[in-house]
């Protein structure tokens, strides 16, 4: 089998007194997608920013891409699009200033054709030159979906890209993860939304209170079984 994309062996990270992740692991590889499910304050988005290498871990062995997170998160960093679950907008950008800007980090050429293509499947080219600062929560979520898309990364990391989204919004991040399973990236994609993880993903991990509570494929994953590991 080859490499996993994404290797978590026993992650701990701490606040201060607080645990926030207690032992996680998972695997993913290139050409899947992975759902990341659980109640708000189950370790989720701490995971995924330990993974976008925001943040360090406390204890375990993180490896994105090839890289370990820990020795070389800059490379990380290259290496993955991720969408935050909160914040990465600055208010007074537009969102073709914000894709701009991007291209020019990572020295992306001929990037402006796919911006637009994106910027219209997410219905944003009508707003493109208005700054983000009156954008509302799902306009701001759409578009911070389009950032992490734009170079095609290798790793796609969405950490609750439905949260506050219209249809059009939650169709076109479907058709993102497609995209990018397709041309075999991997995809690790953070929800509370039980159903559209089963549409987005072909297996899923479950955390509950920072630790993992089960690892399965997403069809597996029925109502009645996925209250069972919340309770």
């Amino acid at each position: 089998m080859t490499s996993p994309a994404v290797l978590v062996d026993d992650l701990h990270v701490r606040f201060g007194d607080v645990e926030a992740v207690s032992g996680v692991a998972l695997t993913a590889y290139a050409g899947q997608s992975t759902a990341l499910l659980g109640r708000n304050g189950a370790g989720k988005s701490t995971t995924m920013k330990v993974l976008a290498g925001v943040v360090p871990p406390t204890a375990g062995h993180v490896e994105v891409a090839g890289y370990d997170v820990s020795v070389d998160p800059l490379a990380v960093k290259r290496a993955i699009g991720y969408c935050p679950d909160v914040g990465g907008l600055v208010p007074r950008a537009t969102p073709w200033e914000h894709l701009q800007l991007s291209a020019r980090l990572r020295r992306i050429d001929d990037w402006e054709g796919e911006a637009r293509d994106l910027l219209e499947r997410f219905e944003l080219g009508g707003v493109a030159h208005r700054v983000t600062g009156g954008f509302s929560h799902g306009m701001s979520r759409r578009l911070s979906v389009v950032l992490a898309a734009l170079h095609r990364p290798d790793v796609l990391l969405l950490d609750e890209p439905f949260d506050g989204v219209d249809p059009v919004g939650v169709e076109a991040t479907l058709e993102v993860v497609a995209d990018a399973r397709a041309r075999g990236a991997c995809v690790l994609l953070s929800t509370h939304l039980r159903e559209l993880a089963l549409e987005a993903c072909s297996t899923a991990v479950v955390l509950r209170g920072g630790s993992r509570v089960a690892a399965m494929a997403a069809a597996e994953l029925t109502g009645e079984a996925y209250r069972a590991l919340l309770d």
